[in-house]
């Protein structure tokens, strides 16, 4: 069953080739191929995952056949199941969507599975080295997708996110080179010995830590680290948005925890206090920063790029805290997060096919417009806020319960106050839907007369596209229901990461 973990890579890099050669013979095969290897990898990811919570343990695989800690190993957990069964899951729903929202070129496809790729690789990866050229092939396809919009804005923000994301991307590269100066390995779980009998007193490791979580906070967007992501969100096409604020920055969250817990271990917060209460303070900055800036936005793509800023903030709070509880609601609400924010982005971008809304003050009355749209965005805003039963209301509860275990009270105080953001961001789209009269603002041309009740064929939104809408609704409340029995799965992984 190991052998299926390089398939999770290599399926979609041979499927990005091969749709950007059957694309460019007839390029109404793109699509199809692409949606063909998305659904191959929900097969593969599914079974994997199958496997790790049936069983209760750990796979791996040593490519090349090279064991470690010399040879590339591939690892998964508990925790790297679930994420790579998100990548594949929400890449599946939102190709989907595409289909007609678009871009839907040969380009787009192969640019698409080469980031699905990236993300995979990520998530099953054990060894630094290969995470971050997994990083690499992630941002890479990454800029690409932003600049398929086709507004000189879209190039712009592309640029940014190039730019600042090669800076993150080198301090990791940096940070990786000191622990391999101190232990002369790369394998994570080696790297996790050695760094111990090297010392955690060492300004080899230390430093090491440092720019290792700098790098990946640059890719996740903490504040004030974040500063390539609003534009980026707000400047791509709709179906890109979406899917990169549903996964770039949540694989790269998961992999401040793989490195936190993988690498330098519990133990290493232990003996460097300073290095817990940085990554807490940065956590709690990021939260309030987050959510502040998204009530004063006027664009709601911009509100929901600022609200990932706020919301990462608390996931990375939950893995620096690092009690089991904590931990528990930092990986769910990390798969919670991607559900909803990648809900929301394509409920936004259905609104703004369907009536022409995209700032705050054309949401008015747009409940009469486009009343099922509406609905399921209502419901994921709530779902955000932490509206129970919805699954960000069992990952808030479980960060703030473990925070209140640790006694680290400032964040406590910081979550509940993140709540009340929250809500006054979301509250005020909500209320302008269903609780005003139409918006005296002109919709963008050609969709004034759009419902999300009329013809698909007419309005520019197909069924399609509020189906995937509303499927990512229903999975936000169901995920909330089954918080117990997603820690009960992540028990075993539990075990291992936090042991000391």
């Amino acid at each position: 069953m190991s052998d299926l973990l390089p398939l999770l890579v290599a399926v979609p890099i041979l499927g990005s080739v091969l749709a950007l050669a059957l694309g460019y013979v007839s390029a109404r095969t793109a699509w199809p191929v692409a949606t063909l290897v998305c659904v191959l990898q929900l097969g593969l990811a599914g079974t994997v995952a199958a496997r790790v919570f049936g069983e209760g343990r750990t796979l791996s695989y040593a490519v090349g056949g090279f064991r470690p800690p010399f040879g590339i190993e591939l690892v998964v957990d508990g925790l790297s199941a679930a994420v790579a069964l998100l990548v594949a899951l929400v890449a599946l729903g939102v190709l989907a969507y595409a289909r007609r929202a678009g871009p839907r070129s040969p380009a787009f496809s192969a640019q698409y599975l080469l980031l699905v790729a990236g993300l995979s690789g990520m998530s099953v990866t054990g060894d630094m080295f290969n995470l971050y050229v997994f990083l690499e092939i992630t941002g890479l396809a990454a800029y690409a997708l932003v600049a398929t919009g086709d507004s000189g804005r879209a190039a712009v923000g592309a640029l940014k996110y190039l730019i600042i994301g090669t800076v993150g991307a080198s301090v990791f590269l940096l940070g990786i080179g000191y622990a391999f100066i101190a232990t002369g390995t790369l394998n994570m779980a080696d790297l996790a010995t050695q760094l111990a009998a090297v010392g955690y007193d060492s300004t080899l490791v230390r430093a090491s830590f440092a720019l290792t979580v700098t790098g990946l906070a640059v890719k996740t967007a903490l504040y004030p680290l974040h500063t390539w992501q609003p534009e980026a969100y707000a400047s791509a096409p709709d179906s890109v948005s979406a899917l990169i604020s549903a996964l770039v920055s949540t694989v790269s969250a998961y992999a401040i925890a793989r490195v936190i817990f993988g690498v330098f271990t519990v133990d290493f917060l232990a003996a460097v206090p300073a290095a817990r209460t940085a990554l807490l303070t940065l956590a709690g900055v990021s939260i309030v920063a987050g959510s502040v800036l998204a009530v004063l936005q006027t664009e709601v793509k911009r509100t929901l790029a600022y609200s990932s800023v706020s919301q990462f903030g608390l996931v990375v709070a939950g893995f620096a805290i690092a009690n089991e509880t904590a931990v528990v609601g930092g990986a769910l609400h990390l798969v919670g997060h991607a559900v909803m924010k990648g809900g929301l982005f394509l409920a936004a971008g259905a609104i703004a096919a369907a009536a022409g809304a995209r700032t705050v003050d054309q949401y008015d009355g747009l409940a009469a417009r486009a009343p099922v749209l509406s609905l399921a965005f209502a419901t994921l805003a709530f779902a955000m806020v932490g509206v129970p039963p919805a699954v960000g209301f069992v990952g808030k509860w479980y960060i703030a319960l473990g925070a209140v275990e640790a006694e680290a009270w400032p964040i406590a105080v910081v979550i509940l106050l993140s709540t009340l953001l929250t809500l006054a961001y979301f509250a005020r789209l909500v209320e302008r839907m269903f609780f005003r009269g139409a918006s005296a603002v002109e919709p963008a041309p050609g969709t004034a007369a759009a419902t999300d009740g009329g013809s698909p064929r007419d309005v520019g939104v197909s069924v399609g596209m509020v189906a995937v809408v509303l499927a990512a609704a229903a999975v936000a409340v169901a995920l909330g229901a089954l918080g117990a029995e997603f820690a009960q799965l992540m028990q075993p992984t539990l075990e291992t990461l936090l042991q000391q």
